[in-house]
This record gives structure tokens, C-alpha cells and sequence, in this order.
């Protein structure tokens, strides 16, 4: 393990310091929006990293060992350093507080427009979002729900898909004008916008009846945020992802400039941990599955489903 300057991690010390002050690693998840098991497994990482022992485990919680009292101190002297030095924000935390993990183009183009709504009602839910591109780890780091890109189902975690995407090409407002209507092969006379690889663009030709390899001209950008930025700039001719495009569609940031649609092998996926879901996020879960437009019962079936006891997990 690599020790830098001799610190063990962070996440570790967090949880050390919770369960050393509330006195049971229950309590420590609960303040810190884990699970059990999540707070066992940094308290183990932590001792595997120092070399001893920080706590002695009771029958009504723990409490920590010499080493360990010596160990909080210094913890909670730190921590107040870190506080005095930060600025003053503090994540909220409570049972209607979920975290949702999303890629920044589903955040920006999907959630946010509708985040108003996804709060409304009387429950008080309040969503923090959690912006990143990887699969998050449920256990580990508290995270509620998830949203992402992918071919399928993933391991370790439920999965439900939200909704495909039949993409079409779009452009800058003129440039379809002259580009005009035509066999697809006109489009190869300019330049394609890929996001994170070239098999949306593959697939669409392929609906066409084309074989298609990214070629030197073409450009390729991360975040479909920028694909839409660079697309809307003349920078060549994109695919409308729906329903991410449809806001810049609307807006006349981009235009259509082809009738053919391909279905793109990436679909949206709703994930949730293995182990049962706190009533706000269900909730939440319920309502991201009407803004998908999801058949009725797919969502509920979604939320039922359990895991075999020995993958649950502690509660």
C-alpha cells in the first residue's frame, strides 16, 4: 500500500472517528450515511494499516484501546484544524436526504430540469447529486442510487433500464441547411462528433445499411454536454441522443438533419445496492421511473426485488 506521506486514508479515520465517538460502528454508519458493513470494513482497513488495534469489541458496541485513545485525539485535533481552514459548507444529511450518482450529461440535461419536480411533495426529499463518470460503489461510499450509461445489467448491484436511445443526426442551425436532405453517405463529407467511443455512429450507419470507422477529421469529446457545445458550433454533425438533446433541440441550439434513426447499444440504467433501499429513496426511485415513462409495475418489481442472504449484506 502506498503511504505517501505516512497517513493512512481519510475514509478510514472518518470512520474510525464516528465510531470512536458515538461508541458502536452502527451508529458510526448511521452519522455517516453507510452501512454496518461499510464502517467494519474501514475500521479493518485502518488497523491493517496501522498495525494494531484501535478498538475492543463489546457485546453493547466498542469502545477503543489505548492505542486507539491516543489515536482519536489526534484525529479529532486534526479534523479541527481541517474545519477552522474550510469553508463553512456541510453536506446535508438525514432520512430524506438520498444520493444519486449520475454521469455530468444525465445531471446536467436530464436531472436538473427536473430536479424541482423529483423533490416536490411532502416528503422533504432533498437530492445531492453525485457527478462521475464511474460505476459508484454502494457500500462503500453511502451513495443511495445510481444512473448510468452501459450495455447492461451490472454485477453486485440491481439494475433496471430507464429508456433507450433511437439517435439521429443533428447539427448547427444552417449547416443543415446545407447539408439537405440526401443518401446517409452525405453525411461522411463532414465531420462526425463521437462522445466516449464511436458506437452510436457505427450503429447508425449500420441501421443504414453502412459500415462505419471513425476517421482522423472526426472529433471525439467525453461528456455529451460537449458534444452538444461542438456540434451547436459547427464543429461538425452530432447524434441526438434523446432525451438528453432534447433540451438543445428545443431550444434551436442544434437542428435535424436526417429523418433516419439507429438504436444506440448504450442504454440508461437506474441502479440500487443489493441491500433494501431507505423509504426516500425509494421514493426518489419512483419518481425518476414516471419521468422515464417506465410500464407500470417495472419500477415496483425494481424496488421488491431481494438479494440471497449471503450477498445482502449487514443491515
Amino acid at each position: 500500500m502506498d503511504r505517501g506521506l505516512n497517513l493512512p486514508p481519510l475514509d478510514t479515520l472518518r470512520a474510525f472517528e464516528a465510531a470512536a465517538r458515538t461508541g458502536s460502528f452502527s451508529a458510526a454508519a448511521e452519522a455517516l450515511n453507510l452501512t454496518h458493513g461499510a464502517v467494519s470494513r474501514q475500521i479493518a482497513k485502518l488497523e491493517h494499516w496501522l498495525g494494531y488495534r484501535v478498538f475492543l469489541r463489546q457485546a453493547r458496541g466498542v469502545s477503543p484501546t489505548p492505542e486507539g485513545q491516543r489515536l482519536l485525539l489526534r484525529t479529532q485535533e486534526a479534523f479541527a484544524l481541517i474545519a477552522d481552514d474550510s469553508e463553512p459548507w456541510r453536506e446535508q444529511r438525514g432520512g430524506a436526504v438520498v444520493r444519486l450518482s449520475a454521469p455530468p450529461s444525465v445531471c446536467a440535461l436530464w436531472l436538473m430540469p427536473r430536479l424541482k419536480l423529483l423533490e416536490a411533495g411532502d416528503t422533504g426529499l432533498r437530492i445531492v447529486l453525485q457527478v462521475e463518470h464511474r460505476k459508484v460503489d454502494f457500500e462503500e461510499e453511502g451513495v443511495d442510487l445510481g444512473i448510468r450509461c452501459g450495455r447492461g445489467a451490472a454485477p453486485d448491484r440491481f439494475s433496471l433500464k430507464l429508456f433507450e436511445e433511437w439517435c439521429f443526426p443533428i447539427a448547427a442551425p444552417g449547416l443543415d441547411v446545407e447539408i439537405g436532405p440526401g443518401a446517409p453517405e452525405r453525411l461522411l463529407a463532414h465531420s462526425l462528433i463521437h462522445d466516449s467511443d464511436g458506437s452510436g455512429w457505427r450503429a447508425w450507419f449500420a441501421a443504414q445499411g453502412l459500415d462505419y470507422r471513425p476517421r482522423p477529421q472526426d472529433r471525439r469529446f467525453e461528456d455529451y454536454n460537449l458534444v452538444l457545445d461542438a456540434a451547436a458550433h459547427g464543429l461538425g454533425i452530432a447524434l441526438a441522443r434523446p432525451p438528453l438533446a432534447a433540451g438543445a433541440l428545443a431550444a434551436g441550439r442544434v437542428a435535424r438533419v436526417d429523418e433516419r434513426e439507429g438504436l444506440n447499444p448504450v442504454c440508461y440504467w437506474l441502479d440500487r445496492p443489493l441491500r433494501g433501499l431507505r423509504p426516500a429513496a425509494s421514493a426518489l426511485a419512483e419518481r425518476i421511473g414516471r419521468e422515464a415513462e417506465l410500464p407500470e409495475g417495472e419500477m415496483e418489481r425494481f424496488l421488491a426485488r431481494q438479494a440471497p442472504p449471503d450477498r445482502a449484506g449487514p443491515a
